[in-house]
Order: structure tokens, then C-alpha cells, then sequence
């Protein structure tokens, strides 16, 4: 199964120049959705991973069903002031501008293997700032994964752990 074909690419969203891909067509077919779950878990349990770290927000939609068919702990990297109790933070660049990203600060254990899941990477900033998260709080991070791939872009190059994904645009 081609899983582009189940993947909607919406032009000027959310702003001119921009096109979206849009994974909502993927998820509501259940065969295609069980299929790219299935390739995820194949490539991802081979980092074996105690913990699957999903970035907000639509990572969390690949990571947890993710983590459930592979056995193992999900976790939130969440913007700033979205998770409860007390929380570690990493301020990182943008293309233009900066963020947060946040974790609960007992949400792993020091050492335990953490991948990071997204559903798409395109300049990498926010999935490398979510691996030195992690790795901050003590993770070993051996991966990271997303569904789609913007290899356009280069955001492989800011990542420093072995990255997969499912589906590659090259423009």
C-alpha cells in the first residue's frame, strides 16, 4: 500500500506558500491507518524502546497507538504550560523565532530508552530540542521517527540519533 495516497496535501494552509500535509485522511481509513502503524512498530522496535516520547500535538496521535502496539510507556513533550506537577523545559530556535518544549519532570526513569515520535519532520528543531529534553532528564534516546519526512528541508541534519520515516516528499 502506497501510503501517500491516503495523505491529503493542502496548499496555502496555514498560511500562503505553505503546503500541508494533511494526515486526518489517513487516520479515518482504518486499513491504511493499521498499515502505517504497523510499518511504524516494525521500524521502531528495533531501537527497543522502554518509553515512546510523542511531540505535541499530532505526534501524540502516532506515539501512543504506537506505544500500544509495541508494549511499551508513552510520554507527552508538550508546550510550555500544558502538563501538571512539576516540569523540565528547554527553550530552542526556530527558523524565525524561539519555543519551549516540556516535560514532566518524573516522567522517565535515568537511562531508561526513549524514541521520539512525531508525525512529520521538516526542519528538525522541535524533535532535536525534544531528544536533549530528554536526554536532560537522563533518557537515553537511540531514535527518533515520524510518519512523514520533508527532505526538502534538512531536518535530518539536526538530528543526531538515527531518524525513520515512513514517507519522504522531496519537494
Amino acid at each position: 500500500m502506497d501510503l501517500k495516497d491516503h495523505i491529503r496535501g493542502i496548499a496555502d494552509f496555514p498560511k500562503p506558500g505553505i503546503l500541508f500535509y494533511d494526515i486526518s485522511t489517513l487516520l479515518r481509513d482504518a486499513d491504511a491507518w493499521q498499515v502505517a502503524m504497523g510499518r511504524m512498530a516494525k521500524i521502531v522496535r528495533a531501537y527497543q524502546p522502554d518509553v515512546l516520547a510523542g511531540v505535541e500535538s499530532r505526534g501524540f496521535l502516532i506515539a501512543a497507538p504506537l506505544a500500544l502496539k509495541l508494549g511499551c510507556g508513552f510520554i507527552m513533550l508538550r508546550k510550555r504550560g500544558k502538563l501538571p506537577g512539576a516540569t523540565v523545559a528547554l527553550d530552542y530556535d526556530l527558523e524565525y523565532g524561539s519555543d519551549r518544549i516540556e516535560i514532566q519532570a518524573d516522567a522517565v526513569a535515568p537511562g531508561q530508552r526513549v524514541v521520539v515520535v512525531d508525525d512529520l519532520l521538516a526542519t528538525g528543531g522541535t524533535m532535536a530540542a525534544g531528544i536533549q529534553l530528554l536526554r536532560n532528564v537522563g533518557a537515553h534516546v537511540p531514535a527518533a521517527a515520524a510518519l512523514i519526512e520533508l527532505s526538502f528541508l534538512n531536518g535530518r541534519s539536526r538530528i543526531d540519533v538515527p531518524f525513520e520515516s515512513l514517507v519522504t516528499y522531496d519537494s
